[in-house]
């Protein structure tokens, strides 16, 4: 097994990806047009400027844009950098990140920090725990400044069935959500992926390897508490991977 614990957003990854990537649901901040909601996150690593030294651009339209360098070594792994975080006002703040991980893949523990400088505070604090063995990955994490406590698990039964499971509580506003899902590889290019939550939405997706780096994924969620209301939603999303 390998010594290097990756990076603070690798905490608890695994299960946010089946639980929560390319499903229909939008984030707080996309473009809407008509009848379409959309966003675009793109991201670019370049090659190792010193061994276990990469640097990093990531850009999220329409909510935020960063740049940043990421060292991973034996038993640590820090990222640091700057970048753009859209306001309430539509316009965007300078902030500081800087994430740290100390451990093995085994066991690990990190933080991470976000400084405001238009404000000149700290918006973001974070402390994640995970231990991890060949087929169960699990993960905790203290977010929102200590405001939102967030477990995780995600178990692999073989090399085509994945469950996951996932539970947030926010102490503030005192709600609880309990998330679980599940993902199948039908055939060796085609994944199926479903996910249910307290919150009454269910949601499903099936994405497609086309090519040697193109995958696209169409995805459907339904909020059963208002399923009289409101019309299911409908999602497409594209990904290239190098």
């Amino acid at each position: 097994m390998r010594k290097r614990p990756g990076l603070y957003d690798d905490i608890g990854k695994k299960a946010r990806d089946l639980l929560h990537r390319n499903y229909a649901h939008q984030p707080p901040n996309h473009y809407h047009d008509q009848c379409i909601d959309w966003n675009l996150d793109f991201s670019c690593q370049f090659g190792e400027i010193i061994p276990g030294l990469k640097a990093a651009i990531r850009l999220i339209i329409p909510d935020s844009t960063r740049a940043e360098l990421r060292y991973v070594h034996d038993y640590i792994g820090i990222n640091a950098g700057l970048g753009l975080k859209a306001n309430t006002s539509k316009e965007f703040d300078p902030i500081v990140y800087f994430s740290g991980v100390v451990g093995t893949t085994l066991f690990s523990m990190g933080t991470a920090l976000g400084f405001d400088m238009s404000t000149r505070a700290l918006n973001k604090f974070n402390i994640g725990f995970t231990f991890n063995t060949d087929s169960l990955l699990t993960s905790l994490s203290l977010n929102d400044k200590f405001d939102s406590l967030e477990a995780a698990m995600h178990y692999t039964f073989n090399h085509r069935t994945t469950i996951a499971a996932e539970v947030k509580h926010n102490v503030s506003e005192e709600w609880t959500t309990v998330t679980i899902g599940a993902q199948h590889a039908v055939f060796p290019f085609t994944l199926v992926k479903a996910r249910a939550n307290t919150d009454g939405r269910v949601g499903a997706l099936v994405r497609q390897h086309v090519c040697e780096k193109l995958y696209i994924a169409i995805s459907g969620e339904v909020d059963i508490k208002t399923v009289k209301s409101k019309t299911p939603k409908l999602g497409f999303s594209m990904a290239l991977s190098p």
